[in-house]
């Protein structure tokens, strides 16, 4: 009897211990934080809304970035004399696009169709005209004439139409003009700026202050189905959708402190993408919808010449620098 109990406990002994010695090889959460930068950010970012939606999270493959960016580059390093330049995804064939070094260019978007890029440029006092430029031949073209201070312009993903920002004495208000610059009229019931197409071409996002705080909205271009989307705090502008139209980048927070922020195209499940501290701003999608590119400093931050353009996976991982200068490159929008 006594052999049997003393059996009994030596058994219990070594299971306890083998469960200890099993249990000590088990991964901790807690000492290896989870790779997925998602999971990480959705838990620490508090959510936009109180949508019960689930967060949409793009599918990322292995590929490299393809396509071009069209960006304003301050190779003057003055904000008067801004120029229009276009390099590759990957870095390389770096060209400068405006040729005017006396005049200010700035918010340049590239074509659906990739072979022209449109943008702004000062032509006199409250006077912004809106210019397409051809890639292959740097041919430009005046869409506009007087009509006002313009910016922010954009193609529709069909290629008929254009959107754009126009400033007046009391507000931003939103416009729609043929391609050519023919047939200009306003977007009714909206005011804001930094206006971009959904991937249908029936929706326009834009940013507004139009119920307080700076928020991201939709409408229609006939001035229906005005939503708002966003929830953030110390928003400003530039935002994109993904080709899919299922998921909304953006940037918030304070001067210096900014990131970029990835959201449902409801905008529930707002969560942090770019990595901090590197004051990110002003995304763009991809053609493809598997990258994001965006203006930031971690190279030099705190320096008014060092912001770089950067893009990203759509889960926030690789980070590369596309542009390496000793001036200000921002505004990137990103095209086929």
């Amino acid at each position: 009897m006594n052999l049997y109990k003393m059996n009994t406990r030596t058994t219990l002994i070594l299971l306890a211990g083998l469960i200890f010695i099993f249990a000590c090889n088990i991964p901790s959460t807690a000492s290896n934080p989870t790779p997925d930068l998602f999971a990480t950010l959705a838990a620490a970012t508090p959510l936009s809304g109180e949508s019960d939606n689930q967060a949409v999270v793009p599918a990322v493959p292995g590929g490299e970035p393809s396509g071009q960016i069209a960006y304003t580059c301050q190779v003057f390093k003055v904000t008067a004399n801004n120029q229009i330049c276009i390099i590759n995804a990957d870095g390389t064939g770096f060209r400068r696009l405006t040729t005017d070094n006396t005049k200010q260019h700035y918010y340049p978007s590239v074509a659906p169709d990739g072979k022209s890029v449109v943008y702004a440029a000062f032509r006199e006092p409250n006077i912004y005209e809106i210019y397409e430029v051809e890639i292959a031949s740097g041919s430009i073209t005046q869409l506009t004439d007087r009509l006002g201070n313009l910016n922010g312009p954009e193609i529709s993903p069909d290629g008929s139409t254009i959107v754009f920002k126009l400033s007046t004495a009391n507000a931003n208000e939103l416009w729609l003009m043929n391609r050519d610059g023919s047939s200009p009229r306003k977007i009714q019931n909206a005011t804001g700026w930094d206006p971009t197409w959904s991937p249908d071409g029936s929706l326009i996002l834009f940013a507004s202050d139009m119920e307080g705080a700076v928020q991201l909205f939709s409408i229609s271009t006939d001035g229906s189905e005005l939503k708002r989307i966003s929830s953030l705090p110390a928003m400003r502008g530039r935002s994109d959708w993904s080709p899919d139209g299922q998921v909304i980048v953006t940037y918030s927070g304070q001067p210096w402190n900014r990131d970029v922020y990835i959201m449902n195209a409801d905008g529930s499940n707002a969560r942090m993408l770019s990595p901090t501290g590197g004051n990110s701003q002003g995304p763009s999608f991809s053609p493809d919808g598997q990258w994001v590119v965006f203006t930031s400093y971690f190279d030099r931050f705190g320096d008014d010449h060092g912001c770089e353009i950067y893009i990203m996976r759509v889960d926030g991982t690789d980070v590369r620098r596309v542009t390496n200068n000793d001036y200000c490159d921002y505004q990137p929008r990103w095209g086929p």
